[in-house]
């Protein structure tokens, strides 16, 4: 199960503090209803990449569908709001209690619903978990939520129901299995951001989340004697995605299957399963973002260079000419932090700096801030997340390091290449899709120290050459990733799911 990542509450849009309209146009009325259920929003809080998807594809999507989201309750939502509306009751089933669900608009007009429970939700922490650890009633949280996306495609909220549920993680992969064991007919996509994360709970709790006990068996929930949520949604959804091309055909291995690999090679050979790569928001662009010392565009490595002395400052470095290394990232084995660890001697030696932001797993927050103690100006680390930090970051240096060990789709190599950062990176998932070796970038098969070094060489290499490096530099912030791409891919998968021929295609504003 996912950990006990810290939440970020991000500065939005001032939420509408009115009711959100009950009537729908009539334009809005022949628009297919999506519904996309998430565990977070980077609206109110995020924990990772699904936060940043679940606030940016369903903005993408509202051009041509009508669309809405489905959150738990948790503090920082209901906080936002003075008034929440009430549209449904939903009453307890088997160990799930009864909860309302309410509906509110953010700023920009997108409804939410809000699934209120505060037993289950008003808790401080991140959505899932506290210092001490998971929730241990996880279980029943996100069995409750899974449930509700399945209620609000019966018509429990009156004036509104779901055609398709659009649902992400284990958090949600439950509601498939739901509509399954009621034998009702609604198409089902779920997105799988890591695979690595599956909730995992006892057979005991079978009966509280009113799982039939024929269900429990390999062509069902059951995983290792365990009840796997994300079993469900991969067995019974009608099609399920995952954030990259790469990372799609990676998961049917058992390098990177995590024990699913068999259930993930049929539902590929069905054509049941399909890479989407995530896009970026449009605040990435290093001539408006509000976040920076100094705006700039290609060509203008003054302006990078200004983002890069206010790094220095901000992170206790003294002043260089030489390359700026960066790492936003969580603190986990999965990102590889070991390997960038070992690397930074040499980084440091060549005449380099790094600077480093994010937690993780304890031991990897103490070894950073140990190295930093080691090499005073050269090596500055910041533990925690803070926004503005991570843009000015993205903008001021020169090479980004990502050796993920495993990385489904990755949104930090994205951002570096638009500021004109080049990343450093194992070739693996979306990295894979998204970095182009020598061009954009720099990739290393190997995902060990000899093969992050080599690639470092290179880099530092290219560095000493500012033909080249200003070369790669253009050629990396010429990229584009915006949602309009993804929105489209999705759009054929609602056709197809939903047994209609109507695709539609996006474009960016």
């Amino acid at each position: 199960m996912i950990g006990s990542a810290s939440v970020r509450s991000l500065p939005v849009a001032p939420a509408d503090p009115s009711p959100p309209s009950r009537l729908r146009s009539p334009r809005q009325s022949l628009r297919q209803r999506i519904l996309f259920a998430t565990p977070e929003m980077a609206d109110f809080l995020k924990t990772g990449g699904l936060g940043e998807v679940a606030a940016a594809l369903p903005r993408a999507l509202r051009q041509h569908y009508d669309v809405r989201i489905l959150i738990p309750g948790y503090r920082q939502v209901v906080e936002r709001y003075a008034d929440i509306p009430i549209v449904g009751q939903l009453p307890g089933r088997d160990g799930l209690p009864p909860s309302a669900l309410g509906l509110v608009e953010t700023g920009d007009g997108l409804p939410v619903y809000v699934l209120l429970n505060a037993d289950l939700y008003d808790r401080a922490g991140s959505p899932y978990g506290d210092l001490g650890g998971d929730f241990p009633d996880n279980d029943l949280r996100f069995g409750r939520l899974s449930l509700a996306a399945v209620e609000l495609a019966q018509g429990v909220d009156p004036d509104w129901t779901a055609d398709l549920l659009h649902l992400n993680d284990w958090q949600t992969a439950l509601a498939p299995a739901y509509l399954a064991w009621q034998g009702l007919r609604v198409p089902t996509i779920l997105t799988v951001h890591n695979l690595a994360y599956q909730g995992l709970f006892a057979r005991e709790n079978l009966s509280r989340l009113g799982v039939p006990e024929s269900a429990f068996h390999i062509d069902g929930v059951e995983f290792y004697g365990k009840l796997s949520f994300l079993k469900a949604g991969l067995f019974y959804a009608s099609h399920v995605t995952t954030v990259s091309e790469t990372y799609a055909q990676e998961i049917t291995t058992p390098e990177f299957g995590c024990g699913l690999e068999g259930l993930l090679s049929t539902r590929a050979r069905q054509g049941r399963l399909a890479g989407i790569l995530n896009g970026i928001d449009e605040i990435w662009d290093p001539r408006t973002d509000p976040h920076l010392a100094t705006a700039f565009e290609a060509d203008d490595w003054k302006g990078k260079r200004a983002n890069a002395d206010a790094v220095r400052q901000r992170f206790g470095l003294g002043v260089s000419r030489g390359p700026l290394f960066a790492i936003v990232s969580r603190l986990v084995h999965q990102k590889g932090v070991d390997l960038t660890l070992a690397a930074a001697e040499t980084i440091v030696a060549e005449g380099g700096q790094l600077v480093v932001t994010g937690q993780g797993e304890p031991r990897f927050e103490s070894a950073f801030l140990d190295l930093a103690r080691r090499h005073p100006g050269a090596v500055g680390v910041r533990i925690g997340f803070d926004e503005t930090d991570a843009h000015r970051m993205f903008a001021g240096s020169d090479f980004l390091l990502m050796p993920s060990r495993f990385e489904p789709c990755g949104l930090a190599q994205m951002y570096a290449q638009r500021f004109g950062s080049l990343p450093i990176a194992h070739r693996t998932g979306g990295l894979a899709d998204t970095v182009e070796d020598g061009v954009t970038g720099f990739l290393f098969g190997e995902a060990s120290l000899r093969g992050l070094a080599g690639a470092v060489r290179r880099a530092l290499d290219t560095f000493g050459s500012k033909r080249q490096l200003n070369i790669m530099r253009r050629t990396a912030m010429a990229r584009t990733f915006g949602w309009d791409k993804a929105a489209t891919s999705y759009s054929a998968l609602y056709a197809r799911t939903m047994g209609n021929g109507e695709v539609v295609r996006f474009r960016a504003a």
